[in-house]
């Protein structure tokens, strides 16, 4: 049997926390690692549990989520969380800040129990969680703040071909979408999305998005 993905659960909310452990626990696929309410008390069991994934609250006491999520899984951790960042706050600039912090995946507290385990499973698989509409319109967003000046970018390990893959998946094309405007199956963009993520030193969708704005690749 395989092994279920330990969760660890970071709300400074009693009740909310109290839910949330409520419904992890009643999956056989899932199981509470820990649970705390404030982001220092998350950084110190995430390292001592080792979860599969962490949910993370934004706002918090003694360190919020943001932070807490930057000492987890930010540039320059050697083993970096997978984190599902969980907030009330619908707002553009916590979703940049958490995926700049190294955040996998984004969702609202108000969103309904399948919702929040998708975004478990999705994020536990090594997958990003936001839908490729929603990557366009952030990143896309914030696009200026994270491309830096004109010659600053590195020459590119990829080839002509991951390059066009990058590109498209950059623009909030889904894999499907990607297979069919280059004419090639789903399953070899799949391999195209695995190899430029490795060449790149990259977790997910996410960052390799982040990257192609940051590097010049799409406007």
């Amino acid at each position: 049997m395989t092994a279920p993905t330990r969760v660890l659960v970071c709300d400074d909310q009693v009740v909310i926390r109290t839910g949330l452990v409520t419904i992890i626990d009643a999956q056989p696929d899932l199981e509470v690692a820990g649970h705390c309410g404030d982001g220092r008390a998350a950084v110190e069991l995430a390292g001592r549990l080792r979860p599969d994934v962490v949910l993370m609250d934004v706002r918090m006491p003694v360190l919020d989520g943001i932070a807490a999520t930057r000492l987890l899984a930010g540039a320059g951790v050697p083993q970096p969380a997978k984190v599902l960042v969980v907030t009330t706050f619908n707002l553009d600039e916590y979703v940049y800040d958490a995926l700049r912090a190294g955040a996998s995946g984004f969702l609202l507290k108000d969103a309904p129990p399948e919702d929040l385990l998708h975004g478990i499973r999705t994020v536990a698989a090594g997958e990003a969680l936001l839908a490729p509409e929603v990557t366009r319109r952030l990143v896309g967003k914030y696009a200026t703040r994270i491309r830096p000046a004109a010659g600053t970018a590195p020459e590119s390990p990829l080839t002509a071909r991951e390059l066009e893959v990058l590109r498209l998946l950059a623009d909030g094309l889904s894999n499907r979408e990607i297979a069919e405007a280059l004419v090639i199956s789903h399953e070899t963009v799949k391999t195209f999305v695995s190899r430029i993520l490795a060449k790149l030193g990259l977790r997910d969708r996410v960052q390799a998005v982040v990257h192609a704005y940051r590097h010049g690749l799409v406007t």
